[in-house]
């Protein structure tokens, strides 16, 4: 029997998507589970404490130094070790951050709709307007910029998008015969929120905390660059700022055992991070695999 030839197209790409997003799902998990083995073990791995004076002024990589010294003689590579485990507080503190005030926010607009619905997104929209990084710069210098102030702080600029989603996820579970038939027994809404709601958008809200977690990453390292943070715990964005700093940085090959690595670092988070998240949402979205090529 001969298939039509308008599900020809499903037949063949579905497969190879579904594919495609279990490979970036594994690849993505490689990368992040090794940040977390390397923060997990990190003061064992580290040959040398971050601030220790372990060297000569820009030793080139060698069996004493993996990736060299800095202009101070401090151990690049332990710098970096250590600063990972900062990147990770921080991925986690903003990404359940967004996640939770974003999902506060949407679940409650959605559900309870009305006054309440029109207010939440009418701050949601104030939110979203917002000049980030400058704001951030501000509150974060005010602040003292310790690292979980500013995954707080991301977590409060950031939150709007999540908001948007859940609620929209809301509004369509709201209509659903289950959640109208315990409506018309007399169900409370915490009841239903509970049983019906919360559970739906688990899954959603993991999908959301992946980025959340990625951008969270980035921003920290870019505003360790521009000197927002805790001077007194090693970060790849003050690596990268310190190696900026040096004048002659591109005149001799320092660059590429002093700013790269931590470049690369960030990089690697990020996108073993996005990979993660790409593979989720594929999953979660069969619509979104179909049209993958």
């Amino acid at each position: 029997m001969t298939l039509p030839a308008r599900s020809l197209p499903i037949a063949r790409f579905r497969p190879l998507s579904v594919h495609r997003s279990l490979i970036a799902g594994v690849a993505g998990g490689i990368v992040v589970g090794a940040f977390v083995v390397l923060v997990a073990f990190a003061d064992q791995v580290a040959p040398y404490r971050a601030t220790a004076l372990s060297g000569g002024s820009l030793e080139p990589p060698g069996a004493r130094h993996l990736l060299g010294t800095n202009l101070l003689g401090q151990d690049v590579a332990s710098q970096l070790i250590l600063g990972a485990r900062l990147s990770l507080l921080v991925a986690i503190v903003g990404g359940v951050g967004t996640v939770f005030v974003g999902g506060l926010v949407g679940v409650t607009s959605g559900w309870f709709r009305g006054w309440t619905d029109a207010v939440l997104m009418r701050l949601t929209d104030l939110v979203l307007v917002l000049p980030k990084l400058p704001l951030l710069l501000l509150a974060g210098a005010l602040t003292g910029g310790s690292v979980i102030t500013l995954a707080i702080l991301i977590a409060a600029t950031f939150w709007p998008r999540t908001a948007r989603i859940l609620r929209a996820q809301v509004l369509t579970l709201r209509t659903r015969t289950h959640v109208r038939a315990a409506t018309g027994f007399g169900a409370g809404a915490w009841h239903q929120l509970r049983r019906h709601i919360l559970p739906e958008l688990a899954l959603l809200a993991v999908a959301e905390f992946i980025p959340a977690a990625g951008r969270a990453v980035a921003l920290q390292a870019g505003l360790a660059f521009l000197g927002v943070g805790d001077p007194t715990q090693p970060s790849w964005g003050a690596t990268m700022r310190d190696a900026v700093a040096y004048p002659g940085l591109f005149v001799t090959e320092a660059w590429s055992w002093w700013l790269l690595p931590p470049i690369l670092a960030v990089v690697s988070l990020v996108v073993g991070i996005t990979l993660i998240g790409t593979a989720t949402e594929t999953r979660l979205s069969p619509r979104l695999g179909r049209h993958q090529r």
